[in-house]
């Protein structure tokens, strides 16, 4: 039996409503080279962290402990920044542009299918949380070379990104369903 009252399946795909939201949704491979942008800020890192390390090792004989306790807590922000920036590639990149096709790949993170829009975003905080008590850390080590004014901001900034952090956590979880996932429309 033919159907004669509604359009044709194969007619649906020539439909301008049809047509524009295709071409709305390709709009997301304009994306795709961003997350390759971030990909050679990845690059920077591991040359800053052996810069930073070589620096250690050659003045090892002569820093003083605080200069050391710094410079270690400057390699750790920069570690910290990679592992931030890998987590912003591959699941922005997951949730917002394409799957990846490397699932049967042996070194295939099992997190890269299951953090979500939301989880990026908590991840983002605390990440900028952590690397701004280490900043703070490190001022209170150097804190004769500190004026107060300089101290009160560096507390004040941290202060600003944990209550954003806190708020952020709240606010996902208020967003949370009752079967434990956040609601978001970019989940797989």
């Amino acid at each position: 039996m033919t159907r004669t009252d509604g359009p044709h399946p194969q007619d649906a795909s020539l439909r301008p409503e049809h047509v524009a939201e295709r071409a709305f949704f390709a709009t997301r491979w304009l994306a795709a080279p961003l997350y390759l942008g971030l990909a050679v800020g990845l690059i920077v890192i591991p040359v800053k962290f052996f810069q930073l390390a070589w620096g250690l090792l050659a003045h090892v004989f002569i820093l003083q402990f605080d200069d050391v306790f710094v410079g270690i807590l400057d390699l750790i922000d920069l570690v910290m920044l990679a592992n931030l920036l890998l987590i912003v590639m591959f699941s922005g990149y997951e949730n917002f542009v394409s799957r990846l096709d490397i699932r049967d790949h042996p070194d295939f993170p099992s997190w890269i299918g299951h953090v979500t829009f939301g989880d990026i975003k908590l991840k983002l905080m605390a990440s900028i949380v952590a690397m701004s008590g280490i900043h703070l850390l490190a001022d209170f080590i150097r804190v004769d070379a500190m004026t107060n004014r300089a101290l009160a901001w560096t507390v004040g900034i941290h202060l600003a990104f944990v209550a954003s952090g806190v708020l952020l956590s709240v606010m996902d979880r208020l967003m949370e369903p009752a079967g434990g996932h956040p609601a978001s429309a970019t989940d797989h």
